[in-house]
């Protein structure tokens, strides 16, 4: 039977999942939803079964917003071999997952907002309590209060698509040392960049032409692709300047 490496395993859902990280892997291992072997020397070890475990737990995250204790729970069902009362996570390329993939967030002009060129559920399809929505992320109630108060969350006592989100990339950074006050300079950045696109598409959003909210759509969504890949380019470059040649 072969063996992958965490590291290895990493590789192989990358593609598929975009903020997947080795620490989230040992997360989801800390909360036992996965249980890969270890050698002698500790290291762990994960079989094809585990990497299908772990992508069934991803996809249920991401595309089902189901909270941990949820997913774990339809693990153990399945261990059993017992049916489950939900539909399995869809495989690419699946009609199931065009379906998904066809839910939508609409943006204040109207058109389709996506990630990657992944088009988003819309913020109103998800209903999350703070429970569920520290479940769904392993954050703490006082980190959840900490980033609704500098601003990333706007959920009081219940959460939507938005906030699951940056709740989730917000748990990865704060793994690897952020607080939530560090976090904030991403929503004055975000703040500024949509005042900034805002100023660009505002004439077709004044037109009586159907089409121009369409068009205004497009153009939001081609600006924030390519701001974000400038933003990804520039980062990279400041961060090899502070590594030692």
């Amino acid at each position: 039977m072969r063996t992958y490496t965490i590291g290895e395993v990493l590789n192989r859902l990358k593609d598929e999942f975009d903020d997947i990280t080795i620490s989230k892997i040992r997360f989801l291992e800390s909360e036992g939803l996965i249980r890969p072997d270890r050698t002698d020397s500790g290291y762990r070890m994960f079989t094809d079964d585990d990497v299908q475990r772990l992508r069934y737990v991803l996809r249920s995250q991401r595309d089902r917003y189901l909270p941990l204790k949820v997913i774990k729970e339809e693990l153990a069902l399945l261990d059993a071999g017992e049916p489950i009362d939900v539909p399995l996570p869809p495989v690419d390329g699946s009609k199931q997952a065009e379906e998904l993939d066809a839910a939508t967030q609409r943006a204040a002009v109207g058109g389709a907002v996506t990630v990657d060129g992944v088009p988003q559920p819309a913020a109103t399809e998800v209903h999350l309590t703070l429970a569920q929505l520290c479940d769904a992320t392993g954050l703490r109630t006082a980190d959840v209060r900490g980033l609704r108060d500098h601003g990333l969350l706007r959920g009081d006592r219940s959460f939507d698509a938005d906030d699951l989100q940056a709740a989730r990339a917000a748990a990865e950074l704060m793994r690897l040392g952020l607080e939530p006050r560090h976090l904030r300079m991403y929503l004055q950045f975000a703040d500024r960049e949509a005042a900034l696109y805002q100023q660009l598409v505002t004439p077709l959003l004044k037109q009586r032409n159907p089409d121009s909210r369409a068009d205004a759509a497009t153009q939001l969504e081609d600006l924030a692709r390519h701001g974000d890949r400038l933003r990804r380019t520039l980062l990279n470059r400041q961060l090899r300047a502070l590594l030692p040649p």
